[in-house]
């Protein structure tokens, strides 16, 4: 979308998100007639929501000042238009951009890359609430970091986005086993979020993650840079993670590092309203405690590393997954008195964090 001015770009994407929250807090506002309601504005109004952030965002004009890496990917693109290799070690995201080389323009990639980090996510919520997909839907595109892992990280996002729709197959092995490792094998870091995933089949108890997950903050409080440099020495394959535990040389490039109590503070948003649905609400749904455990366990790590250059890469592996640990139990089952009704404001609450952050760093 060249014809729309590059410093305007993003601003005008996050005030049409601004409009989209407000007509839902608006639609859903009685509980009377919601279902009805709700059913409408998924058919009428899903397709929009997903052709306008795929073509919004797929169509973006290249720039690295204001959209990060994504001029890192074109120039890679190029290079490899002209004959270069690849290297590293995420082979998946390898073998993607190099046979779309073979078919298509740098800026017909990107637009694919869009709808492959839009797409799997629809099919996910599709999967979970059908004809409240819509609101599940916006959810997760409202959510803080939604837009810089479709515009900046973009192999991050696209890993994430896979990830997400392969749990949606849990109970379907054939299609889930696939689906993570080709999220895996896009970007190592998804390992965590597998593994963490893998181990709520084991043990699924939403108590113990949530005693581990106030642990990882008095051992980050008390032990300070011990993590980092341990997680560092341990490498896990990945040369960039351990820059970024243990190198000053990334700092400049975050607005701050240190021990980060505002980003503490949102991310205890989902793990405390996520026990409230499981306690308080008598929520039990199997599925529901391994999107919270691993959620959980994703974010007690990053508690730990809070304090590493770009330690918000870290947060992503359980910040992608915050929009369903508060919506999920909201579509699914009926908790309390005119929960209907409270949706849409728990959907703009949400949202707002994102759009006061996008402010504060802009």
């Amino acid at each position: 979308m060249t014809f729309i001015p590059l410093p305007y770009y993003t601003e005008i994407y996050i005030n049409i998100l601004l409009l989209t929250f407000l007509y839902v807090v608006y639609h859903t506002s009685t509980n009377t007639g919601f279902e009805f309601k709700v059913r409408l504005l998924n058919r009428s109004a899903v397709m929009l929501l997903l052709v306008f952030v795929i073509f919004y965002m797929g169509l973006r004009p290249i720039s690295g000042y204001y959209f990060g890496d994504m001029a890192t990917y074109a120039r890679k693109y190029e290079y490899l238009l002209s004959g270069g290799e690849l290297t590293g070690r995420d082979y998946g995201f390898n073998i993607f951009i190099k046979t779309c080389t073979h078919l298509m323009s740098v800026e017909w990639f990107f637009l694919l890359c869009s709808a492959l980090y839009i797409i799997p996510i629809y099919i996910a919520v599709k999967r979970w609430h059908n004809d409240y997909a819509f609101l599940a839907l916006i959810a997760c595109i409202g959510s803080f970091s939604f837009w810089s892992y479709g515009t900046n990280g973009i192999r991050a996002g696209l890993a994430s986005s896979f990830f997400i729709c392969a749990i949606s197959y849990r109970k379907v092995l054939p299609v889930m086993i696939p689906l993570l490792l080709i999220s895996v094998s896009f970007h190592k870091s998804m390992m965590l979020p597998f593994v963490a995933f893998v181990l709520t089949f084991i043990h699924n108890k939403p108590k113990s993650y949530l005693i581990a997950w106030f642990a990882a903050i008095g051992l980050s409080l008390l032990m300070g840079g011990f993590w980092e440099n341990l997680f560092a020495s341990l490498g896990f394959g990945d040369e960039r993670m351990t820059a970024y535990m243990t190198s000053n040389e990334f700092a400049h490039q975050f607005s701050s590092t240190g021990f980060r109590w505002d980003f503490l503070l949102y991310s205890s948003v989902a793990v405390i309203v996520g026990y409230l649905y499981i306690v308080k609400y008598n929520f039990k749904d199997k599925f529901y405690f391994q999107l919270y455990g691993t959620y959980v366990i994703c974010n007690a790590f990053w508690i730990l590393v809070i304090r590493a250059a770009f330690s918000n890469r870290f947060a992503y592996l359980s910040w992608f997954l915050m929009a369903l640990v508060i919506v999920y139990p909201l579509l699914k089952h009926r908790m309390f008195h005119n929960q209907y009704s409270k949706i849409g404001y728990v959907l703009f609450v949400y949202f707002s964090f994102s759009y006061v952050m996008y402010h504060i760093l802009t």
